[in-house]
């Protein structure tokens, strides 16, 4: 699959830019990693993909290109720490998360919010379900 940075860029402009949680997804938008965001979601999560100041990339912890989805939770600046610590400890206890630091504490939130945005940052893989391909034939 070609990589189409004009998608990515084109994307990543639609993503809100207020403070709050966000969350990295793959292709099959499970969660790979939870962040915080006091700059604005939209320039925190833009320097994830671009691999500028970004620790988990830096790391190699993650690769830009296996990010597919963004969820953005926009909250108030009070709610961040504990908004953070629920999504992380409800994501990985699920599928492990690629985190570096571990949020302490395990907040317990009855009902997680829905994210407020979703935002595809990758185009899905082309589909070749509809071909036929030929079969072995006997000699």
């Amino acid at each position: 699959m070609a990589i189409d940075l004009s998608f990515r860029r084109k994307a990543l402009r639609t993503l809100t830019n207020d403070i709050g949680c966000y969350v990295l997804c793959d292709l099959d938008q499970v969660p790979i990693y939870v962040g915080q965001s006091v700059d604005g979601i939209r320039t925190r999560v833009n320097r994830h993909l671009t691999s500028a100041r970004s620790d988990i990339i830096a790391n190699r912890q993650i690769d830009v290109w296996e990010i597919a989805w963004v969820w953005a939770y926009p909250v108030d600046r009070a709610a961040i720490a504990t908004l953070e610590r629920a999504l992380f400890h409800s994501f990985h206890a699920v599928s492990a998360l690629m985190n570096g630091k571990v949020p302490i504490g395990s907040e317990s939130i009855f009902h997680l919010p829905a994210p407020a945005q979703k935002v595809q940052v990758m185009k899905t893989a082309v589909s070749y379900t509809h071909l036929t391909l030929p079969t072995n034939r006997e000699v």
